[in-house]
């Protein structure tokens, strides 16, 4: 079984009809998932916006403008604030390099294509120009801005969670407010994550840096920029044989590659997975570059380079297949269509990934002469 997701750039200085249209697009599959797995049970609205502007005020603006864009109901103020939202999880491996002379932060990011966006978006909502891969309609997995700040996050294997912000929006943030590794430390170390995440940063002074964020708060430093999916401390993280994270972070451990040459490493195994139809292989290598202010989006066959100074919006269509499955006929995923994505009993999905159990995804759609 082969999939296909669609990667869009999409470029809106400010939040508008573009964006707008991607949420009217994804918005029934997320509110599916919000539901399933029980968010409106958590905080209220005027909770999650007080949240917000004690940590994040810069972005408040902002999300007044989201939300009124998607309508103003409660549920998407609330969600869009991701403010103790439920449990989320992937995969990935991250590391930082830099030579004195040349810097670069790489990432891959391994999921279903079912279940990631496919967007890059450059935008300037707060005044500054910061491109990156969306996730939650407006946080960034992995994210450069216009000092050349570069960020990237993985899952930190632990599935408990804490009172603070999906990982995701505070990488915006990040990019929003801070120029230097150096500040991001900070930001990192006041504001909360609800989940157990690494993050490996790099700018364009040659600084780089990896921090494990403990759910409810707390960010450690770690010795060496990289990070696959589990932290330090001795707690086994969910699902380690599934996900191969250590010996995904082995391999980066040993690696004697050059600046300009890492990008070769995550582009084959052991960091590079095809497990597609178990719900966890590699959409996409990103290359991020903080001296030229660029990302390169790396695929089997292809290279998508984008730089914030010229940034152009465009369309990739990329097809996984299963290494046992090369040539089997494409199944139902497309990323430029998530219609389908709100009927899958999101609720299993999660139950299903903490256990490290791989279905594809069909199985969690209705049968026919089912409810």
């Amino acid at each position: 079984m082969t999939m296909t997701l669609t990667f869009d750039a999409v470029s809106e200085s400010t939040p508008g009809e573009k964006w707008r249209a991607r949420w009217m697009r994804s918005w029934p599959a997320y509110e599916a998932w919000f539901l399933a797995r029980g968010g409106d049970a958590g905080p209220d609205r005027k909770t999650c916006e007080a949240a917000l502007a004690r940590y994040m005020p810069e972005l408040l603006p902002v999300h007044r403008r989201l939300v009124a864009l998607a309508g103003g109901g409660d549920r998407a103020a609330r969600f869009l604030t991701t403010w103790c939202p439920p449990r989320y999880l992937n995969g990935c491996s991250l590391a930082a390099m830099s030579d004195g002379t040349d810097v670069r932060l790489l990432r891959n990011y391994d999921l279903s294509p079912d279940l990631n966006e496919g967007l890059l978006l450059r935008s300037e909502w707060t005044g500054r120009p910061v491109m990156g891969m969306i996730e939650f309609l407006w946080g960034v997995s992995d994210g450069i801005n216009e000092a050349g700040l570069s960020v990237a996050l993985a899952y930190g294997g632990r599935s408990e969670t804490g009172e603070g912000f999906g990982v995701t929006t505070i990488l915006r943030y990040v990019l929003e407010v801070c120029d230097t590794v150096e500040e991001a430390l900070g930001v990192l170390d006041r504001v909360p994550s609800h989940m157990a995440y690494n993050i490996v940063l790099a700018d364009a002074s040659g600084a780089i840096a990896s921090v494990e964020l403990s759910p409810g708060g707390g960010a450690r430093r770690m010795p060496r920029a990289i990070a696959t999916n589990h932290q330090s401390g001795g707690t086994l993280p969910d699902r380690a044989p599934f996900t191969r994270t250590y010996e995904r972070h082995r391999h980066l451990s040993a690696l004697r590659t050059g600046v300009r040459d890492l990008h070769a490493d995550f582009t084959r195994a052991p960091l590079r997975q095809d497990r597609y139809s178990e719900g966890f292989g590699t959409l996409f290598t990103a290359e991020y570059d903080p001296l030229e202010r660029s990302l390169r989006l790396i695929w089997p066959d292809e290279d998508w380079h984008q730089t914030l100074a010229r940034f152009e919006e465009g369309r990739r269509d990329i097809v996984y297949a299963p290494a046992d499955a090369r040539n089997d006929a494409q199944g139902w995923s497309s990323g430029s269509d998530w219609s389908r994505a709100a009927e899958v009993d999101w609720a299993q999905v999660g139950r299903d990934y903490a256990a490290g159990v791989g279905r594809p995804i069909e199985a969690y759609l209705p049968q026919p002469g089912h409810a």
